[in-house]
């Protein structure tokens, strides 16, 4: 983890998320524990490098911290932080998003063993790096360093992480994700449909009908995946994005309620408050507070 942690810290020294010439890699820092920030997780690989970091997905918390690794299966609304960070020993992280093209490319290469039909799996897991993995990873960052090298060794490095994922640990989860038929696969589908189409009506009828399955069969394995309804994750998507036009785009309650799809100003902020803990007003004034520098 050391080396590993020189190498970020020599591109990231200052506090914040830092996109990287090498597009499915990004760093983040923090110098201090932050409050549970609701976001959604895509598809890639989470490590903590130095610090400890903690997910909540619906009633599910997840921690880990350095030399181990998350894996999000697909696109899911959570609650993150960080849980130890200071000055001396700052919370470094990366994350590498992954393809799922690739994923099911390989693995049908590699003629890996394909799960059981009707079986399901969870679709955020925390492993412990082992030397391999991490050795991949410390080359692909480093190549940060030999811009001219980059493109052609970084798609070579990647592909090998993707081997060593799919005949690792986190192995099952990633095949269960690409076994066509699968309820994971089936599942993960229609929460792509429900992130490119939260502002509109939902019916879970026809929702199960797009996934390929009955409604109930459908109902019991979303919650099963997700820890939610396919309503409350619709929620979750819509009052995450509420919230984040307001902060970044100064828009007001009133507004932004009906941008997202909720016809009904009143049910906009009483389910807000649920989520959040307070009206949007409030709740978009703290965090700017709260944020700013002279408050750190």
């Amino acid at each position: 983890m050391s080396a590993l942690a020189q190498a970020i810290n020599a591109f990231a020294q200052i506090d914040g998320d830092h996109a990287t010439p090498i597009a499915a890699l990004s760093f983040h820092r923090r110098q201090s524990p932050t409050e549970p920030l609701h976001c959604v997780y895509g598809f890639g690989l989470g490590v903590v490098v130095q610090g400890a970091k903690q997910v909540t997905l619906a009633d599910r918390v997840v921690e880990y911290g350095p030399g181990q690794c998350l894996l999000a299966t697909m696109d899911l609304p959570v609650f993150s932080c960080i849980t130890q960070a200071s000055q001396r020993e700052p919370f470094l992280g990366l994350m590498l998003a992954l393809d799922a093209h690739s994923i099911v490319q390989m693995a049908t290469e590699m003629q890996l063993l394909r799960p059981e039909k009707d079986s399901t799996c969870q679709p955020v897991t925390v492993q412990a790096l082992d030397n391999a993995l991490t050795d991949a990873l410390i080359r692909l960052v480093n190549l940060l360093n030999e811009p001219a090298l980059a493109p052609r060794l970084a798609p070579l490095i990647q592909q090998e992480i993707t081997i060593r994922l799919l005949t690792g640990p986190h192995g099952p989860q990633l095949l269960h994700l690409v076994a066509v038929g699968s309820p994971s696969q089936k599942i993960a589908r229609a929460v792509t449909w429900l992130k490119q189409n939260y502002t509109l009506p939902m019916h879970v009828d026809e929702l199960a009908a797009y996934a390929g399955m009955g409604s109930s069969t459908f109902r019991h394995h979303f919650r099963a995946i997700t820890g939610m309804s396919p309503l409350q994750f619709q929620k979750q998507l819509r009052l995450q994005q509420a919230r984040q036009l307001m902060l970044n785009q100064n828009l007001d309650a009133g507004h932004v309620g009906g941008l997202v799809g909720y016809e009904s100003a009143s049910q906009f902020n009483r389910e807000y408050s649920r989520l959040f803990g307070e009206p949007p007003h409030r709740d978009v004034r703290r965090m700017r507070v709260s944020a700013s520098p002279s408050s750190q």
